[in-house]
């Protein structure tokens, strides 16, 4: 219910049937009208967070295309270059901090070694231990799509002032935070992903 989709009409705005105006407010009114009693405060905001990670995320993947990288080889790159030099972790590191299985890690891991974007080698002291490494490559594509990635999402939220800004991030890990509470689960992943 509160992901239902809203077409768009010629002007780029929701639409209903009838190509009149159809805002959230009239989705959430429209079955307060239906549905007496059933509670409608929630569509104002899962409606527009489910509008907002399609829009984004495409964006995202468009400019990602563009940059000639996946979401996923870009995850692992970043999170071994927040590291920090010698931008070396082990599997079990980085599944941890990408919030990936280790099946996951170990996809991205090969596909980003075929393409010479990471090493990987068996770590020293525990058996069974896989450090990667960030190589010379890889360093240079994380660089560069991190600055079209971030540059990019920042003319988006710009129409927002750096004080809205600020509250709505507040105010998104507060939800965030409550929601994986209740829903006993921790896992985040990119938006289209299981």
């Amino acid at each position: 219910m509160a992901r239902e989709a809203l077409p768009e009409s010629g002007d780029g705005h929701p639409a209903d049937e009838g190509g009149g105006s159809c805002p959230v407010q009239d989705i959430a009114a429209a079955w307060e009208r239906e549905r007496p009693g059933t509670p409608v405060s929630s569509i104002g905001i899962v409606t527009p967070i489910w509008q907002l990670a399609k829009l984004l995320g495409d964006d995202r993947r468009r400019v990602l295309a563009r940059a000639g990288v996946d979401a996923a080889t870009l995850d692992l790159l970043s999170v071994l270059r927040r590291a920090g030099a010698p931008y070396t972790l082990t599997t079990r590191e980085l599944g941890r901090r990408s919030l990936v299985s280790a099946g996951a890690v170990s996809q991205r891991v090969a596909r980003a070694e075929r393409e010479g974007l990471v090493t990987r080698r068996p770590g020293a002291g525990r058996p069974r231990t896989v450090l990667v490494e960030l190589t010379a490559a890889g360093h240079e594509l994380v660089e560069a799509t991190v600055d079209q990635v971030l540059h990019r999402e920042a003319e988006l939220v710009g129409g927002l002032t750096g004080e809205q800004q600020e509250q709505l991030t507040g105010l998104l890990r507060i939800l965030l935070q409550d929601t994986r509470r209740r829903l006993g689960d921790d896992r985040i992943t990119h938006v289209g992903q299981e």
